[in-house]
């Protein structure tokens, strides 16, 4: 140890001084020299021990302050409780002395290299420094400074530093140093540079002032001299201390003189050393060098981290983050980001143009309502707003496109002076809204819309599409009248004759001719559009079109023409060719084109076996072989109808035409048969009457009159005349059930099965009790209702009430069990109506009970029968890719979904575009995940449950995609606009784990 040999040095200089005046070595001195041996032999408790003998023995003076300075040093060095003291006390008393000096470096040594300042600094002050050199003053100066550092007394250190520093020796480097690391901390940067740069030019420090010196010329604001500086010492390659700092500076001053280019370039280098962590203004700073130098996407790695507290800073990021998004063509980003500045007040400025940006930006990604909202905040709220006109015209553009027109409506009545900009956009938005209560089947509000798109004529195409669709309307509310008048309107502005709205009004006038019966002007439209879509590649309903035509020419018994359009309707229509056989063989047969007429009939029974014209067919088959007097083929005609189905209504006719088939072969006992089922099966059919004429004139060529007075009797009492109280209360609750007095409607059928439980209106009281029940509301009473009417014999109603068992318990949830009743209503229905109900049921029945194939396979039958109930088609879809994701199918799932979200824009849509999302998450692509979702998401704003899952599934990508800033942005975005309140709280509920 350094200071230990200088110790020794004086040691020695005092013993040769005691044995030079001495001829002969005495025994003391002896033991002085064993002692000194063991302490150099570092044995000092042996040292200690043996010079506190020593003192008790006989000393002269030099050798007595020799023991006394030996036994000193030993118990310093074992640390003994009263080392320091001794040594103090042997300083005190021999102040002149020559070892004095040398004891006081010692103890302030013993000390400082023990870390224990406090004391170092008091054994220091025992020092007569006029004795040392200069080399040793120095260097106890030096001490003493760096002692009072350590204790956190710059005051008290910087004067020994500057002592030290000006007798210029090597120490002198570190006291450089010091001095000016504490004039640094003072403030006194003008003695920190001048110091600093006189110890840089020592070797050991040439390495550890360029950082300090740097950030000195930095806090100076003298950001040219950090430049020339510092860029030559990066550029030397040397290996400096804190090379990363000098980094930071560097950039800080390039950022302060505007120079972004290499501003960026030193951030990006203090960053890669990954030795230290820039603050959130530093970042801030990195990422506008970035933006400044147009790169945006190295701009948004560090603008993203600065944006994250809602602080100054953090507003001025995200608006920055916003442009830098808009640059990379990042709408969804960008739109967040504006989001996120525009609610921080900080800076008034770059709040309102962060709001007036983040509509913007909505109107590029298509998020129509939410730009609506923003552009209408912003008009509210800076009602002399730099952008205020451009953000009336984008607001106009907005409520265009927006699926939320109401609320567009709401807007444009709050502006008094429409422009023609709005004016335009009031006449479609209101006629958009219009076409939502029409499908809704709202026609009073449909037509009130149209009647104000109309107030704006601004666009002659969409005038005339409002006058089709209120005709349109009107005739689905039944209004035929009015509906006419509408269509007339159109006509009357006189549109090119092919103008497509022209030829579907022909289409609509036609149909409300022929259900106001008015067959010859209908004849005449449907006449019209047919001639006009002859040609035309895009057919629309020309079919159907055609089909009316021949029977407005049937009905005003013009047959020839009749049969040629029908003929024309079977080798030109791809839809509706059974009916046309069937009326093609009804006008032959009054042709008494019998033959030709027959096989018709036989072709539509063949080759359409799934038609709702079949039982008509059969029948008329059946017709014409009892005109062509063949009583046998009758016979069996009628035979074939009555065993295949035996629910239809033609049946008592059916039975009638087969009992006077039977008559005229003479087969009695089977006429007197056909009549029996009919009085006993069918008491209240029309027909009922003629059968029992019938029975009684066959009964009494066989003999049997008999047997007729049973009959007779049964008869009267179901079919009592039309004063009698049972009729007259059938027919009084039947009008309370057609007026929807349920209630009231199903006590009075109920009074009626009790008071005629053996009434021929048995089955249909029935029914109606049941249904009245169950339209008032309660469930259970109509239910027990339709299980008695499962128990009765086949009929049109007990066939509907095994639909309406099915659909009930499907509602109540009881799946397994509603599948059989629906089986039973799919096979029986009588209207394609009853089919989509029945098997709508089914799929979903199927689909709850985990029999997936079987529910994709009752999706695809719906899927044939589209448009006959409310959102069929959409259902199906959704069904079948659910089913098929079950069955982990997920490619055909995502086809069948694609499908789904690009054709219905209803609530299964919303909800086949997030699961379409939901796919992408699943295999891990989760841009594509959010992409689906931002290209496809606006027309399901309304439908807020799907809408919000949506989003919350696009903060869960940013989460797994480390965009942590865009999770949180998007999480407090569907906390301040989402409607549903689960998903708020969902939303709530991640926002807290995300902090």
């Amino acid at each position: 140890m350094k200071y230990y040999l200088v110790l020794l040095a004086g040691l020695a200089l005092s013993v040769d001084a005691i044995s030079q005046s001495t001829l002969h070595q005495t025994g003391s001195q002896q033991a002085l020299d064993y002692n000194l041996e063991l302490f150099d032999k570092q044995l000092f408790s042996a040292s200690l021990y043996d010079n506190s003998r020593l003192l008790n023995q006989n000393l002269n003076g030099e050798q007595q302050k020799s023991a006394e300075l030996n036994r000193a040093m030993a118990a310093l060095e074992i640390e003994s409780p009263d080392g320091a003291g001794l040594m103090k006390s042997y300083i005190l008393e021999n102040g002149n002395h020559p070892t004095v000096t040398t004891a006081g470096l010692y103890l302030g040594d013993h000390f400082f290299y023990k870390k224990n300042y406090k004391e170092a600094i008091e054994g220091y002050s025992l020092v007569k420094s006029n004795s040392l050199s200069d080399a040793n003053k120095a260097d106890v100066l030096f001490k003493q400074g760096y002692s009072y550092f350590q204790l956190k007394n710059n005051g008290a250190a910087a004067p020994f530093f500057d002592q030290a520093k000006a007798l210029n020796q090597p120490i002198s480097a570190d006291a450089y140093y010091y001095s000016g690391f504490i004039a640094m901390e003072a403030g006194n940067n003008a003695k920190a540079i001048a110091d600093l740069q006189a110890a840089g030019k020592s070797s050991f420090y040439a390495t550890k002032v360029p950082y300090l010196l740097t950030a000195l010329y930095y806090k100076e604001g003298n950001y040219d001299q950090v430049i020339s500086y510092a860029v030559p010492l990066l550029a030397s390659g040397q290996n400096l201390d804190r090379k990363e700092t000098i980094n930071l500076y560097l950039a800080e001053a390039y950022y302060a003189k505007r120079d972004f280019a290499n501003a960026s370039k030193n951030y990006d280098a203090f960053i890669n050393a990954k030795k230290g962590v820039l603050s959130r203004e530093e970042v801030y700073k990195a990422g506008i060098s970035f933006f400044e130098i147009g790169n945006y996407q190295r701009a948004t790695d560090y603008l993203k981290v600065s944006a994250s507290s809602t602080d100054e800073i953090g507003q001025s990021s995200s608006y920055y983050l916003g442009h830098a998004y808009l640059k990379l063509d990042n709408y969804q980003f960008a739109a967040t980001s504006f989001q996120a500045a525009s609610k921080s007040s900080f800076n008034k400025q770059i709040q309102e143009e962060s709001l007036f940006n983040f509509a913007k930006t909505n109107l590029q990604r298509g998020t129509f309502s939410t730009a609506i909202s923003a552009l209408d905040e912003y008009l509210e709220t800076y009602p002399s707003g730099k952008n205020r006109q451009e953000a009336e015209t984008l607001l106009s553009e907005a409520l265009v496109n927006s699926s939320d027109y109401l609320r567009a409506i709401e807007q444009m009545d709050k502006i008094q002076n429409k422009s023609p900009r709005i004016r335009s956009a009031y006449q479609k938005v209101a006629f958009y809204q219009a076409m939502v209560y029409y499908r809704d089947q709202k026609f009073k509000q449909s037509l009130a819309l149209l009647d104000k798109s109309q107030s704006f004529p601004e666009d002659r195409d969409l005038l005339l599409e409002t006058h089709f669709w209120k005709g349109e309307v009107n005739a689905a509310d039944g209004n035929l009248p009015q509906a006419i008048r509408s269509y007339e309107a159109l006509r009357a502005i006189n549109p090119a004759t092919n103008h497509p709205y022209l030829i579907k009004t022909h289409y609509g006038l036609g149909y409300a001719y022929f259900n106001s019966q008015n067959y010859p002007k209908a004849e005449e439209q449907f006449r019209i559009y047919t001639e006009k879509l002859r040609g035309a590649s895009e057919k629309q309903y020309f079919d159907d079109a055609l089909l009316r035509l021949g029977d407005c020419q049937y009905v005003q018994k013009k047959f020839g023409e009749a049969a040629a359009t029908f003929q024309r309707a079977i080798s030109e229509s791809t839809t509706g060719k059974d009916y046309a056989y069937y009326r093609l063989a009804v006008v032959q047969n009054f042709q008494s084109q019998n033959n030709e007429a027959l096989s018709n009939l036989d072709r539509l029974i063949s080759g359409f076996p799934s038609s709702l014209y079949i039982e008509d067919a059969m029948f008329q088959r059946g017709q014409i072989y009892l005109e062509e007097v063949r009583y046998s083929e009758a016979s069996r005609a009628f035979s074939d109808l009555i065993s295949s189905r035996p629910n239809s209504p033609f049946i008592p006719f059916a039975l009638e035409s087969r009992a006077v088939a039977n008559f005229s072969m003479q087969n009695y006992n089977q006429t007197i048969a056909d009549y029996k089922l009919i009085l006993d099966n069918h008491p209240n059919a029309s027909n009922a009457e003629t059968a029992l004429k019938g029975l009684q004139e066959t009964l009494a060529l066989q003999g049997r009159s008999a047997e007729f007075g049973d009959y007779l009797a049964r008869y009267k009492g179901a079919n009592p005349g039309s004063g009698n109280v049972q009729s007259l209360e059938y027919e009084s609750a039947k009008s309370l059930y057609l007026d929807k007095n349920y209630t009231q409607a199903a006590r009075a059928f109920e009074n009626y099965l009790r008071s005629y439980p053996q009434s021929a209106q048995r089955p249909d009281a029935l029914y109606f009790a049941g249904d009245a029940y169950f339209q008032a509301g309660d469930q259970e009473k109509g239910l027990s209702f339709f299980r008695q009417l499962e128990k009765e014999p086949s009929s049109p109603q007990r066939a509907r009430a095994m639909q309406r068992i099915g659909i009930i318990e499907l509602e109540r949830g009881n799946y397994a069990a509603a599948i059989p009743y629906l089986e039973s209503a799919s096979q029986n229905a009588r209207s394609r109506v009853e089919e989509a109900e029945a098997v709508q049921g089914l799929m979903v029945a199927n689909f709850q009970t985990r029999k997936y194939q079987i529910a994709i396979a009752n999706a695809e039958r719906l899927m044939t029968l589209d448009g006959l109930i409310p959102e069929s088609t959409a259902k199906a879809l959704l069904t079948k890719a659910k089913s098929q994701r079950e069955l982990n199918q997920k490619a055909q799932a995502e086809l069948t979904l694609q499908s789904l979200v690009n054709a219905h824009k209803t609530i299964q849509g919303a909800e086949g575009l997030y699961l379409l999302a939901l796919s992408q998450q699943e295999k891990g692509d989760f841009n594509k995940s959010n992409d689906v979702i931002f290209d496809g998401a606006g027309p399901f704003a309304d439908y807020d449950y799907w809408y919000g899952k949506m989003f919350l599934l696009i903060a869960d990508n940013y989460q797994k995609t480390g965009e942590d800033f865009q999770a949180k942005a998007t999480l407090e975005s569907i906390v301040e606009r989402s409607t549903n309140p689960e998903i708020k709280a969902e939303a709530q509920a991640k926002l807290r784990t995300l902090k």
